[in-house]
């Protein structure tokens, strides 16, 4: 896709799948390590990206975003910054934990996460509010050491999806009405002269077939699991 003059185009890309997505757990700031099929996920994602220009790289340092950003780099060879602020939301005491146990154990931050996610902040962890500061930040550093040139930026779910949140316009407390995005999912939003997001693409994950998705195996990311239950 050709990127207009004086833009600076952002590719954003979730990390593969990790063995906390296989296993329905909370990785947070966990440094899970990917899954078999997330290096599927990887030759399909670095075959798409191949003929793209790209000009810098940056990843969050957790691995499994880490080794998605060399996956893509073997047809660039480029350096790979590492950004902290890039990284998921710290899940403090929801850190490894089955997420089929949160309704039971933590039952409020739980309905806060399906239902109202602005307002999660779970015990000794990262308040949402904090996480969608932090990488609006890190992207408008990033945009602003690119300036009209097109960076591959590799984050993680949460992360992203406030990423978006921002950049599509929306208030912080619409978060909810942002899909989440498959494994390896694509997103591009371009930035004029005054750093102003659009949103040119979102969540495509059209490179990867039914049998390596990690969405077409789960149900939890659909638009009627963020739907509160009547009372």
């Amino acid at each position: 896709m050709v990127k207009p003059e004086g833009v600076t185009r952002i590719l954003l890309v979730r990390h593969c799948e990790a063995q906390g997505n296989v296993k329905r757990v909370f990785q947070g700031h966990t440094d899970a390590p990917i899954s078999e099929n997330g290096k599927k996920q990887l030759d399909l994602l670095a075959l798409r990206l191949r003929n793209e220009t790209i000009d810098a790289i940056y990843s969050s340092p957790l691995q499994r975003a880490y080794q998605t950003a060399e996956a893509i780099n073997q047809f660039h060879h480029l350096p790979i910054h590492t950004k902290e602020e890039l990284m998921e939301i710290g899940g403090g005491s929801w850190e490894g934990k089955p997420w089929a146990d949160f309704p039971v154990i933590d039952p409020q931050q739980s309905y806060y996460w399906d239902y109202e996610p602005y307002r999660f902040a779970p015990a000794g962890g990262e308040p949402m509010r904090q996480v969608y500061e932090r990488v609006q930040r890190a992207i408008l550093e990033i945009v602003k050491e690119n300036v009209e040139k097109t960076v591959c930026v590799t984050s993680h779910g949460c992360a992203i999806r406030n990423i978006l949140c921002w950049a599509l316009g929306y208030p912080f407390e619409k978060l909810n009405e942002v899909d989440w995005g498959d494994n390896t999912a694509i997103s591009v939003i371009d930035f004029d002269s005054s750093f102003h997001p659009t949103v040119v693409i979102q969540n495509d994950a059209s490179h990867l077939s039914a049998e390596v998705s990690t969405f077409a195996k789960q149900d939890w990311w659909h638009r009627s699991k963020r739907i509160p239950p009547q009372e």
